[in-house]
C-alpha cells in the first residue's frame, strides 16, 4: 500500500506535534487516510471469456453476470429507456439492477403497448400510446427474466434481466465478454439467454488478474 505524498505530508506534521499521549489520535488518522487506498485495491480483480450459442454464431442478446454479491446496491436515478421503434423493441435485451425504473418510449407512427406476462415483474399492462408519449415501470423483483411484448404487434418482443448487483455485461456479437472491478471473493457466475439453458460456474476473484471463463449454452 502506497499514500500520497500529501497524505504523508500531513502525517509527518502531526507527528512532529504529538506526544507519547496522542499517539492513539495519530494511529486514528493514518488509518483513516488509508481507507480509500486499501477499498480500491480490493476492487481490482476481472471476469472475462466467450459464449457460445449451441446452434447459433451470434452470442448477442447474452447476459453474463454474477448471480448474488452480499451488498446492497441503489438503483440509478434517472429511469433507463426502451424504445419501440421501426416495429422493434430497442434494445431487444435490457438487463438491469432491481428497483430501476424503465421507460418505455414510442417513436413509431403507430400506436403502441408494453405489457408482460411474467410474474415476477408484476404482470403488468402498460397501455397502448401514440408516438411521442411513453409510460414507466419500476422492476423491483432481481433474479427476474421478464418477457416484453406489444399487444398491438404480436411480432415484436423483448427481454428485460433484473439483476441483484450491478456486476454483469451484455456478451457482444462475437460471444466475448468482460466484468471489470470485481471485489475479491468467491461468486456463482452465469449466463443467460431467452431461448437457451442458463450457464453457470463458480469463480474464484482475486485482488488483481483476471479470471477466465468460458461457456456453451445449449438450447
Amino acid at each position: 500500500m502506497e499514500i500520497s505524498s500529501s497524505s504523508t505530508e500531513v502525517t509527518e506534521i502531526l507527528a512532529s506535534h504529538t506526544t507519547t499521549s496522542s499517539n492513539g489520535i495519530l494511529a486514528a488518522i493514518i488509518i483513516a487516510l488509508s481507507v480509500p487506498f486499501l477499498t480500491q485495491n480490493a476492487f481490482a480483480g476481472g471476469i472475462k471469456g466467450k459464449v457460445r450459442l449451441s446452434d447459433r454464431s451470434s452470442s448477442a442478446g447474452t447476459v453474463v453476470y454474477i448471480e448474488h454479491v452480499d451488498s446492497t446496491f441503489k438503483p440509478p436515478a434517472d429511469p433507463v429507456v426502451m424504445d419501440q421503434k421501426d416495429m422493434k423493441f430497442i434494445p431487444h435485451v435490457l438487463a438491469i439492477v432491481a428497483g430501476t425504473t424503465v421507460k418505455f418510449t414510442n417513436s413509431d407512427n403507430v400506436l403502441h403497448n408494453v405489457f408482460t406476462p411474467s410474474q415476477c415483474a408484476g404482470s403488468f399492462d402498460l397501455g397502448t400510446w401514440p408516438k411521442g408519449e411513453s409510460r414507466s415501470h419500476v422492476f423491483t423483483e432481481p433474479d427476474c427474466f421478464s418477457i416484453i411484448l406489444c399487444n398491438v404487434h404480436p411480432q415484436m418482443q423483448a427481454w428485460i434481466a433484473v439483476l441483484q448487483n450491478p456486476y454483469y455485461t451484455m456478451v457482444n456479437k462475437d460471444g466475448s465478454f468482460e466484468i471489470r472491478n470485481v471485489p475479491a471473493r468467491h461468486y456463482l457466475l452465469k449466463a443467460w439467454h431467452g431461448f437457451y439453458q442458463d450457464g453457470s460456474a463458480e469463480v474464484d476473484v482475486t485482488e488483481s488478474g483476471t479470471v477466465v471463463e468460458n461457456f456453451t449454452l445449449q438450447r
